[in-house]
């Protein structure tokens, strides 16, 4: 699961880097996902953290 981690946590910053381009350019629908995205996933990577531990450098 330490690989999974690492994937929801790239996935939830490139949502926010998204979210950041979509205001820049007024774009509410880009906004909206991006938002949806970063929270959810973020969620995720978080419950993961909590649940199965930080991936270890080996």
């Amino acid at each position: 699961m330490n690989g999974l981690t690492i994937i929801f946590a790239l996935v939830t910053i490139l949502a926010v880097f998204s979210t950041i381009s979509a205001l820049k350019n007024k774009n509410p629908l880009g906004i909206f996902f991006g938002l949806g995205t970063a929270g959810v996933i973020g969620w995720f990577t978080i419950m993961t953290i909590i649940n199965h531990g930080y991936p270890a450098a080996h």
